[in-house]
């Protein structure tokens, strides 16, 4: 079992083993509200489901809008902000996406804030795995509805690299999706 947290292929420098962690010891893991808030036609702020999450981004064409008042109560509990990684818990489980722009609220949405040891963008590759697919898709239950709880969520455990060595994964995954975002804009 030691064996398995020295990864096969690392970065020129790094020869020491990766920690298993649990998704609730390196990132703040939280919901939006369950409640029905108070819906509105104009002037609302906009509500996000898991169903707004679609290929690693929000949808915004088919979105509710709620009251000041609502939005306010509910970003005291779950206030999204840039990098925030959103994940469909209820309904539509699985769908990811990493928050580009903040201004809206959740709801049955867990949200997921790294802390330092691990980037953003590293976290949201480990939660897209196909490791976390089969781990979610084991545990999501209810009969009408399927779900998975935060404390599941919390409770899935990988294996970490150092805070140096995720900067470096950080960058490469960077220069990744650059290159997969030229390429797709030349093929459009």
């Amino acid at each position: 079992d030691e064996q398995r947290l020295y990864p096969k292929v690392r970065f020129r420098g790094f020869d020491e083993p990766w920690k298993k962690v649990k998704l609730g010891q390196i990132a703040d893991v939280r919901d939006g509200t369950h409640e029905s808030p108070k819906y509105v036609s104009q002037n609302g702020y906009p509500l996000i489901t898991s169903k707004n999450l679609e290929n690693g981004t929000i949808n915004f064409d088919d979105i509710s809008y709620i009251s000041k008042k609502d939005y306010e109560e509910i970003n005291k509990r779950s206030l999204v902000e840039k990098n925030d990684i959103l994940f469909g818990m209820i309904g539509t489980i699985g769908n990811v996406a990493i928050v580009k722009k903040s201004g809206f609220a959740i709801k049955n949405v867990a949200l997921i804030k790294s802390n330092s040891e691990i980037p953003s963008i590293n976290l949201i590759q480990i939660i897209q795995s196909d490791i976390f697919k089969k781990y979610t898709n084991r545990l999501n239950s209810g009969n009408s509805q399927k779900f998975i709880s935060l404390g599941d969520i919390r409770k899935f455990d990988f294996k970490m690299a150092s805070k140096s060595e995720n900067m470096l994964i950080s960058k490469l995954f960077k220069k990744v999706d650059t290159l997969l975002s030229l390429q797709q804009r030349k093929l459009e």
